[in-house]
């Protein structure tokens, strides 16, 4: 698939550090470039919540990819991924992330944390009080907000990108584990 929308001309300087960046130019910047103002806004956003250090940066990566896989957006996972090698993240969980219900690679915490990613990522939202309490037993209430408010961002993003129609860009490729593939149908949630 090509994005739906056409690739927008963006100024030079940002084409050149995105480049610097990640090697090419992302290709959601590129279809969202018809409106600086929104992409920008989205850009500020995504760069404020990635400097959160209050919740583990692993948990936060493995929700994203969790729902960038729930939601089937190839790109958000590809880059996750890359991202999560980049990052020195455990890449040996975060290649499971797809498949994390059949996965025995992650802890429990993890585990709660990837239900609680596709219970928000559900519509309706099917986050219970009880995995909400032992999120907020585990991790406290600051660390859990952030991670709430990252999930949800993911949610942005990856829907975002669907709608786009924007794929993946091979960012993975470069990662030494093979991403694992979702064993249940894109966009629909798995049931445990």
């Amino acid at each position: 698939m090509t994005p739906r929308v056409p690739k927008a001309e963006l100024p030079a300087e940002l084409r050149e550090s995105m480049i610097k960046q990640f090697g090419t130019v992302p290709e959601p910047l590129e279809a969202t470039w018809h409106h600086p103002g929104a992409t920008q806004a989205a850009m500020e956003f995504g760069g404020k919540a990635g400097g959160w250090d209050t919740a583990d940066a692993s948990l936060k990566s493995f929700a994203h990819m969790a729902v960038a896989a729930q939601v089937g957006c190839g790109w958000c996972l590809d880059i996750g991924y890359f991202q999560a090698r980049n990052e020195n993240l455990d890449l040996a969980k975060a290649s499971q992330v797809p498949r994390w219900r059949e996965s025995e690679v992650f802890t429990p915490l993890e585990r709660d944390v990837l239900e609680y990613a596709e219970a928000m990522t559900n519509t309706p939202p099917t986050v219970t009080d009880e995995l909400s309490a032992r999120l907020l037993d585990r991790l406290g209430p600051a660390a859990l907000i952030e991670l709430t408010t990252f999930i949800a961002f993911a949610n942005f993003a990856t829907r975002s990108n669907t709608a786009l129609g924007i794929e993946s860009q091979g960012f993975s490729a470069a990662c030494e584990i093979p991403l694992a593939t979702r064993t249940d149908k894109p966009g629909v949630a798995s049931t445990a």
